[in-house]
């Protein structure tokens, strides 16, 4: 009996300590509003990179500060080039075509918001339900884009002609004319409830679609550097979790 009950005690605490380790912590990081901090501010934790990002890269390098990530490096033609680093509370990302992904690759309903800029002629892309993998990822991508010559604009869900979504292309996309400036910080958010995307710039509504296809229904965050030229600074990332749309009855 008392061997038991110190069993059950033992099992309780292994389960709270594993709660606390895989998820109630990062219930813990929540606002009064729900909102999570993706990004702490000071270093990489909680994103990664894939190891093998394009085929220019032959090699990942990680610089650490007392343990954690602060900085990530691709080596090219026997050159390290920085490819995504933390600086003055920003994540900044460049160099040959990569993407940043949030650890947590089971995302499905949400609120995902940032404050960023991008370099007059760069280009880069929020992306959200996605696939971890190399070269361009299977997922949704919201544009990050103010001068660069792809006239398809911040605000808009990307059309990737690999999909569907290229079928949509008039309905899902502001195109010629950015709603912010180079160099300049604005917010772009992106509210995906099952097959509703609602994409906002600077609070302004840009897209509503419903995607008949629901390509992806559930995926991590990344963040993306597109080419070489392109420098992207985000100096807030955050998700707000929801609720599951109702199913018609």
């Amino acid at each position: 009996m008392v061997f038991a009950r110190w069993r059950s005690l033992f099992l309780a605490a292994g389960c709270m300590l594993y709660a606390v380790c895989n998820g109630y912590a990062e219930d813990k990081t929540k606002d009064s509003d729900g909102w999570v901090q993706l990004f702490n501010g000071k270093d990489l934790t909680g994103w990664k990179i894939h190891p093998n990002p394009n085929g220019a890269i032959k090699e990942i390098t990680e610089k650490k500060v007392d343990g954690k990530v602060v900085a990530i490096e691709g080596t090219v033609k026997g050159v390290k080039i920085p490819l995504w680093r933390v600086e003055e509370g920003t994540i900044i990302g460049g160099g040959p075509s990569t993407h940043l992904f949030s650890e947590r690759g089971d995302y499905t309903d949400f609120h995902f918001r940032v404050e960023a800029k991008v370099n007059d002629k760069g280009n880069s892309g929020q992306y959200f339900r996605t696939a971890f993998g190399p070269g361009f990822p299977a997922g949704y991508e919201a544009q990050l884009n103010a001068t660069h010559g792809d006239p398809v604009k911040t605000g808009s869900l990307y059309p990737d002609s690999r999909t569907s979504l290229v079928k949509y292309r008039d309905k899902i996309t502001v195109l010629n004319t950015a709603p912010h400036k180079p160099d300049e910080f604005f917010t772009q958010e992106v509210i995906a409830v099952g097959p509703k995307i609602t994409i906002l710039v600077n609070g302004k509504k840009t897209i509503e679609f419903e995607d008949p296809d629901q390509l992806y229904k559930k995926g991590h965050f990344a963040l993306q550097a597109h080419d070489p030229g392109s420098i992207m600074t985000f100096r807030k990332v955050e998700v707000k979790e929801l609720a599951p749309a109702k199913k018609a009855e």
